[in-house]
């Protein structure tokens, strides 16, 4: 339990086989690892191939509580996972170790069903209710277990039912609050006993034969205990914090691609099948990307997205996005995956681009289940078992992320600092104030924030698509890894303003900080990140304002040196302005480390007032705020 820290063994089989084995680690928010396990299993299985001669090599288990299997409802989307597309693993067996007990609480107050597993029905899989005290059933149940799972490749549940002999945690006194049932359980002689009075009754062995089999069980658990302790003195003397400062000492790697492979991926995205019938939408979005291929204007977001993934493919990159309208796009954007208006009948571009890439490189893009929690889980968990893939997860609006924080906040930001994992997860997050009010406007930065320290996350709003194609290809370069966040546009989806020429996809690397120099020598320095910069310049070129503008791409980790480079002389106000609340956004992660960087000048803000929602619910008052934002921050 302590750290609840996994492990990873071998053992020899049957026949001289060996058999690797791995404990995922795991924290105490109980069930939320199971769709981690089953994220690390799908990866391992897709470096392998595909079909059930891969699934019978690799088999996942996921051991549960009672309470927990009940009560969690992460359980079930795991289970809703369980027979789709992106997310099969053949099966998995799941084993209940029912203590009759959810810390305090018992069956009657934990649960409305008669069984605990009784929520695994929904699948319409096998469950067995198994008497603990007795191993040859137990023992008999699993043989079935593997046969079935391996045979039919769905999940299978074994619950075992039995009781908590010491309380929860072996430590606590249970009798306070079930005194009747501990009762019976100090009363209980426990299945050891019971079993080795049978072994005797039936003369199998003797009692000098079991006490000896007593003793050394109990010599391997010493000496298991000893080794390991000599392993945990030996890795903290040698390992301190594994991410501080480690990649911001690092140049950006460059990012940039030929101009000759761009417009060979743009023949690949733009070219479909003989007789494939394309909405007429679609064919229009196609003949853009052909013209922003041959140069003739500029990329938009969408196309400097694909031409990122399929310059990847071709350097032998493999790519996995997933989220609930990835193929589409959350704004009918993207458009991966083409569908015959006929025949229903789909074509992906970047999987043939894949194909005629480095042996093994692959381009799967799924449509998820309705989850957060449950899908981001499993895609952690493919991170880290498949680092060499560049694994995305696209929130179809950023404050979607609030139904997995806890993936974030347990996995994705502490996993290295607690484990040792390393994950490149690609966290998409639309975010931006649009007056759509409250519930899609924020992707709520300032929790990211607040997490990001010893460079272990990297938040990143970035404001024209060349930005954002040198960002998802650094993210595969950098040396070491670690998961980003991405801050994506709604409205600058479409915005001219914004796109990038073809040239700048072919040279440079991503910029933390994008610089005004038309300004420089300017007394006010106003510092933003995102779609604000476009109302800012705007209203900028209407006044008489000769205000600087300097943007943030990278919020976290904070480039200090290109910022302290931003202050001439001349600089007598800062002002930071964002769209969020004063009390969300970046603004109290940035305030004190501005103050750091520039000593003696006054930081100011410019935001909406504070508030408990990230947005109103009026079009008319988010007009007037956003106009005061620019208002304010311009002086």
């Amino acid at each position: 339990m302590k750290y609840h820290r996994g492990a990873r063994a071998e053992r020899e089989v049957d026949g001289g086989r060996r058999v690797a084995m791995e404990v995922v680690s795991n924290p105490s928010h109980l069930e939320f690892v199971d769709p981690v396990v089953e994220g690390v299993v799908r990866a391992k299985q897709d470096a392998l191939g595909h079909g059930a001669e891969v699934w019978n090599r690799m088999l996942p288990v996921l051991v549960h509580g009672d309470a927990a299997f009940a009560g969690q409802g992460i359980v079930a989307e795991t289970f809703n996972l369980s027979q789709l597309k992106g997310y099969r693993t053949g099966g998995t067996i799941h084993i209940v170790v029912n203590n009759q007990i959810g810390f305090t609480t018992t069956p009657e107050q934990s649960r409305s069903s008669l069984y605990s597993t009784d929520m695994a029905k929904i699948n319409q899989v096998p469950i067995f209710h198994i008497n603990a005290d007795d191993p040859e059933a137990a023992h008999r149940v699993l043989q079935i277990a593997l046969d079935y799972r391996q045979e039919f490749h769905k999940d299978i549940v074994l619950d075992l039912v039995g009781f908590r002999r010491h309380g929860h945690s072996e430590g606590d006194e249970p009798s306070y609050t079930q005194p009747l049932m501990y009762e019976k359980v100090r009363e209980h002689p426990g299945v050891f006993s019971i079993y080795a009075r049978k072994l005797v009754r039936e003369n199998v062995i003797t009692e000098p034969e079991i006490e000896e089999l007593k003793a050394e069980r109990l010599r391997r658990y010493e000496n298991s205990l000893a080794r390991a302790k000599e392993i945990a003195a030996k890795e903290s003397a040698e390992t301190g914090s594994t991410a501080a400062g480690r990649r911001t000492a690092n140049p950006p790697p460059a990012t940039g691609v030929a101009r000759e492979t761009l417009e060979k991926i743009g023949t690949v995205l733009t070219r479909v099948p003989g007789g494939f019938n394309l909405n007429a939408k679609v064919v229009g979005l196609l003949g853009r990307r052909a013209k922003i291929t041959a140069g003739q204007q500029p990329a938009d977001w969408a196309a400097a997205e694909a031409l990122a993934f399929g310059s990847l493919l071709l350097e032998g990159t493999s790519i996995r996005l997933t989220g609930e309208d990835t193929s589409r796009g959350t704004f009918s954007q993207r458009h991966m995956v083409l569908h015959d208006t006929r025949t229903g009948q789909t074509w992906t571009p970047l999987s043939i681009l894949a194909a005629s890439a480095p042996a093994g490189t692959r381009f799967s893009v799924y449509d998820s289940a309705l989850s957060e929690a449950g899908v981001l889980g499993f895609e952690y968990g493919y991170s880290m078992a498949a680092p060499k893939t560049l694994t995305l997860w696209e929130a179809q609006y950023g404050d979607f992320i609030n139904v997995a924080q806890v993936i974030v906040d347990q996995f994705i930001a502490s996993g290295e600092e607690k484990w040792g994992q390393e994950s490149r997860l690609v966290l998409l997050l639309p975010h931006g104030q649009e007056g759509q009010g409250p519930d899609h406007s924020s992707a709520r930065p300032e929790r990211f924030l607040e997490l990001a320290v010893d460079d272990n996350l990297a938040v990143c709003q970035p404001t024209t698509p060349a930005q954002y194609f040198h960002l998802i290809r650094r993210q595969v370069r950098e040396p070491h890894g670690r998961p980003l966040v991405v801050l994506t546009p709604k409205s600058l989806l479409r915005l001219a303003a914004s796109f990038s020429p073809l040239e700048a996809l072919t040279e440079g690397a991503f910029a933390s900080v994008i610089a005004d120099r038309e300004h420089a020598d300017s007394k006010r320095l106003v510092l933003c990140s995102g779609k604000l910069y476009y109302d800012l310049a705007a209203a900028r070129e209407k006044t008489s304002s000769r205000a600087a503008i300097a943007r943030l791409e990278q919020l976290a980790p904070l480039a200090q040196d290109e910022l302290s480079s931003l202050a001439s002389p001349a600089v007598k106000t800062i002002v930071w302005a964002q769209e969020e609340p004063e009390n969300m956004g970046a603004w109290n992660f940035l305030r004190p480390r501005l103050e750091r960087i520039f000593p003696g000048i006054g930081i100011e803000v410019a935001a909406r007032p504070a508030s408990s929602s990230p947005a109103t619910g009026t079009f008319s008052v988010f007009q007037h705020e956003q106009e005061e934002i620019v208002r304010t921050a311009l002086g």
